[in-house]
């Protein structure tokens, strides 16, 4: 049997940091190892001066830290910033099968190191990746589209910790297996003892499939997991997001080549937009963990065609996010909850509320009004939220693609082609640095509870739907079926009536979808809490799996015994 290591100079340096995170997972409380403030109290006079210029130091030449990776010769990079720039970064095109020896080489080494220095190794990678937070917001911020404050949150701390998270998830799982135990049954006379040893291996070449609009935070988890059970990671980023992962995979290299590891443990596979990369590599008999996150239509194909070659895949799609409205006797807070809500990053989320199911009648605390009288209102605290441009801007951020800007354009086009009616039309937004970027404010659209082909599929980017439904009773049986059907992250409802509220949790039970309950403060249906709140349930077709429970992690590796007689 191959010894596990049990002493790395990383060990000691880190050991606080994840029995406070263990701490943590194990409670569901509150825990944040990086802090999400991007001011110079936090990170340091000059953090913000030195990671802009960073950036600008990356741009229009040959991406720098990736040498060593096997390559073809050839540089890819097609990436242009939402906000008008092109970035001109170029990446070493990977020599595909090159790389899957490399990391496949490297594997035993890290295998062998065990679950505890692994960990260790790994938190210093990420602690190294918070040094470098206001870098890799410029980044997030110019490939995504995101604004740059929700781009150094979403694509630094809040990333991280869920980095964290997944590692600690991962350790958690790990240390449940016993290294050696000896083992007796009773029997007539001695009893029968034997040796067990149990040894942790991982199930080979992980392969994570990047996003464009969520690029770190969306890939973290998967790639963590990978790495934390031993299992060497290829990351294949969104051709218009590369940046941010190919900082994380050349900030990942440094790291593990300094704690005596081989840096062909992570490698970046960049393409330019249009190819086939993501296919390919999926299919390549080398990798057997596939973590993917985009549109529906490729999702599915590597929940069939990889997951039929006996591969291990994790998807989060897409889905039909609902909020099902009752009753409240907070209309200001609920109203500007939800105005938050629908404009931040544009409804470019995978957790942004779309469907809202608003019965004849609903009561509030000024009174009781329509469905339409509702709608109204909804629209004028978006309209309101939304309506100073310089600061509007730092909530919406920019169009990330041609085909979210088309529906914002296009509302009254798309409403009279759903059969709906325009409740609020979506408006551009100058912004005041980046005159190329395309902003939009959030459009409704308003529907009847049977046209139900209206609302039924995902309308990604500033764009709601106002369901009108006969009564509460409907609007929860069309919000259980509608997300068992076609999916959905998030959830919410708004009720005074303790029954309805009963009867929300069970129809979110059967949905299979994550529940909030009247949201009227500073937390957002949009947001999950790493430690505390399950990112996705695995419970309906938006995503087969949560970020991070243990199914996500404990099978990325196997137990394999050997026994002997005592």
């Amino acid at each position: 049997m191959a010894t596990t290591a049990t002493t790395h100079p990383l060990l000691e340096t880190h050991q606080e940091t994840l029995d406070a995170a263990t701490r943590a997972l194990r409670e569901r409380s509150f825990y944040s190892r990086y802090p999400e403030s991007p001011s110079p109290r936090v990170y340091g006079e000059g953090s913000s001066e030195r990671g802009q210029l960073a950036h600008q130091e990356t741009l229009n030449k040959d991406f720098e830290g990736l040498a060593e990776q096997p390559t073809t010769g050839l540089q890819v990079g097609s990436e242009q910033s939402p906000y008008g720039p092109t970035l001109g970064v170029r990446y070493p095109q990977l020599d595909v099968d090159a790389a899957m020896e490399a990391a496949q080489q490297a594997l035993p080494a890290w295998r062998d190191a065990g679950p505890e220095v692994r960990a260790a190794v790994l938190t210093e990678v990420v602690e190294r990746i918070n040094a470098r937070s206001h870098e890799m917001a410029h980044a997030v911020m110019h490939t995504s589209g995101q604004p740059f404050v929700m781009s150094f949150q979403a694509g630094g701390p809040h990333a991280q910790d869920r980095a964290l998270e997944a590692v600690v998830v991962a350790l958690e799982e790990q240390r449940r297996i016993p290294g050696s135990v000896t083992w007796e049954k009773p029997a007539k006379g001695d009893p029968i003892r034997m040796q067990k040893d149990y040894r942790l291996v991982p199930r080979g070449v992980a392969l994570v499939i990047g996003c464009n609009t969520f690029p770190t935070w969306n890939a973290y988890p998967g790639i963590f997991a990978s790495l934390a059970t031993g299992n060497p990671v290829v990351i294949k980023p969104h051709p218009r997001a590369v940046l941010p992962l190919a900082l994380t995979v050349q900030i990942a290299r440094e790291t593990l080549a300094d704690a005596g590891f081989d840096p062909a443990l992570v490698q970046l596979a960049a393409e330019d937009d249009g190819g086939t990369l993501a296919k390919d590599l999926a299919l390549h008999p080398a990798v057997k963990i596939i973590d993917y996150t985009g549109g529906p239509g490729f999702g599915r194909w590597l929940e069939t065609e990889a997951a039929g070659q006996g591969k291990l895949v994790y998807t989060e799609k897409a889905g039909l996010n609902t909020v099902v409205v009752d009753s409240t006797n907070d209309l200001k807070g609920m109203l500007g909850n939800l105005a938050f809500s629908f404009s931040l990053y544009s409804g470019q989320m995978c957790t942004a509320p779309q469907n809202v199911y608003v019965p004849a009648t609903v009561r509030t605390d000024e009174g009781e009004m329509s469905a339409a009288e509702f709608a109204g209102k909804l629209g004028e605290a978006i309209s309101a939220f939304t309506a100073d441009d310089a600061k509007a801007v730092e909530i919406l951020g920019a169009t990330v693609n041609d085909d979210v800007r088309g529906r914002a354009t296009d509302i009254h086009g798309l409403a009279e082609r759903l059969g709906g009616d325009v409740v609020l039309d979506s408006r551009a937004v100058g912004h005041p640095t980046y005159p190329d970027a395309v902003v939009r404010t959030p459009a409704l659209v308003g529907v009847d509870a049977a046209n139900d082909a209206a609302y039924t599929q995902e309308c990604f980017g500033p764009v709601a739907f106002v369901v009108r439904t006969e009564d509460t009773a409907d609007s929860l049986q069309r919000f259980a079926r509608t997300v068992a059907e076609h999916g959905g992250m998030t959830a919410a409802v708004y009720s005074t009536d303790e029954q309805v509220l009963e009867d929300a949790r069970e129809a979110a039970a059967d949905a299979g979808v994550a529940l909030s309950e009247n949201l009227t403060g500073q937390i957002f249906v949009n947001q999950t809490a790493a430690f505390s709140d399950f990112h996705g349930t695995g419970a309906n077709p938006a995503a087969n799996a949560a970020y991070a429970d243990a199914a996500f992690v404990a099978n990325r590796f196997r137990v394999i015994t050997s026994r002997r007689h005592v």
